[in-house]
């Protein structure tokens, strides 16, 4: 007969069993066509407007991050952009639409925004950007070799309607951007592309322009840019309208812009609710809650191909929780099943780009906001920057919905990119892989076996804590070296006939050499 020690001790033994038991999943992998493609340059950050005095919920967050405050000689914040060599970065954010350009140095006390309790937008007055903060700005793009997007003020020259609140009315004046085109021009500074207006479609966060307006406007920017840039193998793309999906409003602006007037349909995604939501980390590992924005990725690229086939989609800010990001959440490990996982859903529906709010400032940054040191999720997007191409492979498995699997042709090679989070705290999982080559959609599928050793890259959070603020590769916390240099991204090589471990609350990068996928060829 068993005695208590022994009946405690087999508990524990079986309950130990229970939670380390590895769960096999069967992955496959459709290698014979690309289902969709990005730009090569697809993860992209956003450099904010925000004074040190925006605050939320008793927090004031973005300290000296914002554009007129930034530390642009800051040796780690240079060196974070280098690493990705290039980094796309848009210039732009909820003030973009109050910011006037000085170039002609005829707007007196040209000052940064100030509090104002009545008569602005969100709290602040106009700001003014003197030419020689642009120049700093371009000296940085131009050193650490950024890909630029410029949001312009797209509510210069309007007024706020007398009959409908919120509303501004009015042609948009596009002499004070014209300005700003042939200052840039005339100093040599690239821009990739204009993005006009931010959060001003459908009903609008502080204003809003009615679809057919926001179309003309478009097309005046279109006009102004083929101007100002007649070379069109240098001609900087158009984006707009920048702001959150709505049916109604996106189909009349898309149907009435023109033909070949928007290169990129931007749109903006804050699905996990306000920053103080206290059940933001329950989000963002909840797989059936991360799927239901899929349906808006799905919308924006239908409408697109129905209304102008010639653009693609851009989701051109997105920081998961708004105001300023989850507090508590944001820049720790956890943040990075959300991040990451958009970053895999956008790309399978056809998005071109994916740009992080914000690259430092607020609780959502990819670097810390006083000390530049990268957040976890800086090394993920570094990570999909380097070993993520732009094919974007068809990927199925009957496991786990906690299981969340992505494929993509490598940036660099012609072999396969997996990407696996693994949103159980619990259940780790051993993947095998299969071959999906029948075009026709039926069987057989035939199991994968590499002869080629597989890097991988696992990013896992220091001691097992998801909301811990620093993250492990391969077991080894990555830190910045003594000499403040972004450490160097290791893979581990595993013989490629075992099946791919992935541990529980965890997040990986594979590369599969021998993978027979004529897409990627």
């Amino acid at each position: 007969m068993m005695n208590f020690k022994s009946i405690t001790f087999f508990v524990v033994f079986l309950s130990c069993l229970l939670v380390s038991k590895a769960e096999k999943v069967e992955v496959v992998v459709e290698g014979a066509t690309s289902i969709a493609q990005t730009d090569e340059d697809f993860i992209c950050v956003t450099l904010d407007w925000w004074p040190t005095n925006k605050c939320d919920y008793d927090q004031c967050p973005w300290g000296q991050a914002g554009l007129f405050n930034l530390d642009l000689k800051n040796k780690i914040l240079e060196k974070a952009v280098k690493a990705f060599h290039p980094l796309r970065i848009r210039v732009g954010g909820s003030l973009q639409d109050q910011v006037v350009y000085n170039v002609r140095n005829n707007i007196e006390n040209c000052q940064p925004f100030q509090k104002q309790d009545k008569g602005f937008l969100f709290g602040f007055s106009i700001g003014c950007l003197d030419m020689k903060r642009w120049d700093e700005l371009n000296e940085f793009f131009n050193q650490t070799r950024a890909k630029v997007t410029f949001g312009l003020n797209a509510l210069i020259g309007r007024k706020e309607s007398e009959t409908e609140k919120t509303l501004w009315v009015g042609d948009w004046y596009s002499h004070n951007a014209r300005d700003l085109m042939s200052y840039t021009i005339s100093k040599g500074y690239t821009i990739d592309s204009y993005e006009l207006g931010n959060e001003l479609c459908g009903v609008g966060v502080s204003a809003r322009i009615e679809a057919k307006q926001y179309a003309k406007d478009m097309a005046t920017l279109k006009n102004l840019v083929k101007e100002m840039y007649p070379n069109p193998k240098t001609q900087p793309k158009i984006l707009g309208p920048g702001g959150f999906y709505d049916k109604k409003w996106f189909d009349t602006f898309l149907d009435a812009s023109g033909h070949d007037v928007i290169d990129g349909v931007t749109h903006h995604i804050y699905n996990l609710g306000p920053g103080n939501n206290p059940d933001v980390v329950r989000r963002v590992q909840d797989p059936f809650f991360l799927t239901q924005i899929a349906q808006t990725f799905k919308d924006v690229s239908n409408a697109i191909v129905k209304f102008a086939p010639w653009s693609g989609a851009w989701v051109s800010e997105s920081g998961g929780a708004y105001n300023s990001g989850g507090q508590l959440v944001s820049y720790t490990f956890a943040f990075g099943f959300w991040y990451l996982d958009q970053l895999g859903m956008t790309s399978v529906y056809n998005h071109k780009v994916y740009c992080r709010q914000a690259l430092t400032g607020g609780n959502y940054a990819l670097l810390n906001t006083t000390t530049f040191v990268p957040n976890p999720d800086y090394y993920g997007a570094l990570l999909w920057h380097r070993v993520m191409g732009s094919k974007v492979l068809s990927v199925t498995h009957k496991g786990s919905p906690y299981l969340r699997v992505y494929s993509h042709c490598a940036k660099k090679e012609v072999i396969i990119i997996i990407l696996v989070i693994n949103l159980s705290k619990n259940t780790s999982f051993e993947i095998d892989l299969f071959h999906d080559l029948n075009l026709n959609g039926g069987s057989p599928n035939f199991e994968f076996k590499g002869h080629k050793k597989r890097e991988e890259y696992h990013l896992t959070p220091k001691d097992g804590n998801i909301l811990s603020s620093i993250v492990l590769l391969n077991g080894t916390p990555l830190e910045l070296s003594d000499s403040l240099e972004i450490p160097e991204l290791k893979p581990k090589l595993v013989d490629g006939l075992k099946p791919i471990s992935i541990a529980a609350h965890s997040i990986a990068f594979v590369t599969i050499r021998d993978f027979n996928a004529p897409a990627c060829s």
